[in-house]
């Protein structure tokens, strides 16, 4: 395996990785860092979540950047507002030891955007956005993409799903030109073909991450039979089980995520919910008190789970296995982080065992029965 300093990385930058306890590169970081730092290419990165993907595409645009000239020169496209501040956290982070600062912005919906517009006169080398909010940016004509050297297309499976199809074909028809086009996916559903084929070079580069090596090894996978008349017993057993421990319970919907956050207090649990739907505020206030421990478990849908990165969760419940396998090494991996040991707990019912041997298989995990 390659060091930071072999793939080309300058030492301020590994110095700011040390710091926030990234020593060695992942496989996508191993073979996007050197293509995208060679020279100006239009990239495919395609990996699963939780494989790197922000710092095999964060540090070669960091390098691409001029911190003399204070204008936009870099595009981030993401999801969730979720992702965009942790992305914005996470570069922030690399440039710790920089002789010259390089400035970003975040700009997302659920905060005002005259706060952003009022920033964005600041100057600002890389804008990491929303589509919906940066739309709303361009059509208001405050925001100079013109410059853009680069556009990195993140989660770009996610956007698609979340319906931004519209608006990432009218964000990538206006910044058409002199730019080079950075796409990481975890998926490659034909609506991404199709933005690859109307978008990016033929003669771009491809890279993919072998799947098989995509779950974390920290992680301990099992799965508890149940009801659906007796599930909130099974979950409230396991909580009182894990009384020292802090974790993430998953649900499919907005709706169910309140649902089940209010049924989990009345018996006394330290939980709040962690839904698309709630105030930009409301979610920050709830962020900071699951990251300083003053709430202990947080339920959240996989949307709203997106950019969740807090430091010794102990596990991690599918109070509803996913719609979508990816979600589960998504949700899974919210666990074991920082080279910790983890647990997954999903809660099945009799019908849905076929889902985990599916797991089992397509993944290539093992369950325990608990």
């Amino acid at each position: 395996m390659a060091s930071f300093k072999q793939l080309g990385i300058i030492e301020d930058y590994i110095k700011g990785l040390n710091e926030i306890g990234i020593k060695n590169p992942t496989e996508i970081q191993e073979k996007a860092i050197p293509i995208l730092l060679n020279e100006p290419t239009d990239f495919i990165g395609l990996a699963q979540t939780g494989t790197g993907k922000t710092a095999a595409y964060g540090l070669p645009l960091l390098e691409t950047i001029d911190a003399n000239q204070p204008l936009i020169q870099a595009l981030i496209l993401s999801p969730t507002r979720e992702l965009v501040q942790q992305i914005k956290k996470q570069l922030f982070k690399y440039t710790k030891y920089l002789d010259k600062k390089i400035f970003l912005e975040a700009v997302y919906g659920g905060e005002k955007i005259d706060k952003q517009m009022q920033r964005l006169k600041r100057p600002t080398h890389i804008v990491i956005a929303t589509p919906g909010r940066l739309i709303d940016l361009i059509e208001r004509d405050v925001i100079n993409l013109r410059n853009i050297k680069t556009l990195v297309l993140d989660e770009a499976d996610e956007m698609l799903n979340m319906g931004f199809k519209k608006d990432l074909n009218t964000i990538l028809q206006y910044t058409k030109g002199q730019k080079n086009t950075w796409l990481f996916s975890a998926t490659m559903p034909d609506e991404i073909q199709q933005i690859i084929r109307n978008y990016m070079e033929k003669d771009r580069v491809e890279v993919k991450v072998n799947r098989s090596n995509v779950v974390n090894e920290n992680i301990v996978h099992q799965y508890k039979m149940t009801t659906l008349k007796n599930k909130l017993e099974t979950l409230m057993g396991l909580l009182d089980e894990k009384q020292e421990e802090r974790g993430i319970i998953f649900v499919k919907t907005k709706l169910g995520a309140q649902k089940l956050a209010d049924e989990l207090q009345e018996e006394g649990f330290s939980v709040k919910a962690l839904e698309g739907d709630m105030q930009q505020k409301e979610r920050e206030k709830v962020m900071r008190a699951f990251k300083n421990g003053s709430l202990q478990y947080l339920v959240s849908t996989d949307v709203s789970a997106r950019g969740i990165d807090v430091k010794n969760l102990g596990f991690v419940i599918h109070y509803q296995l996913p719609e979508q396998r990816e979600y589960y090494t998504h949700r899974s991996g919210r666990t074991a982080r920082a080279g910790k040991k983890g647990e997954s707990i999903a809660l099945v019912l009799p019908s849905e065992m076929q889902d985990i041997y599916d797991l089992q298989k397509k993944l290539n995990i093992n369950f325990q029965e608990r």
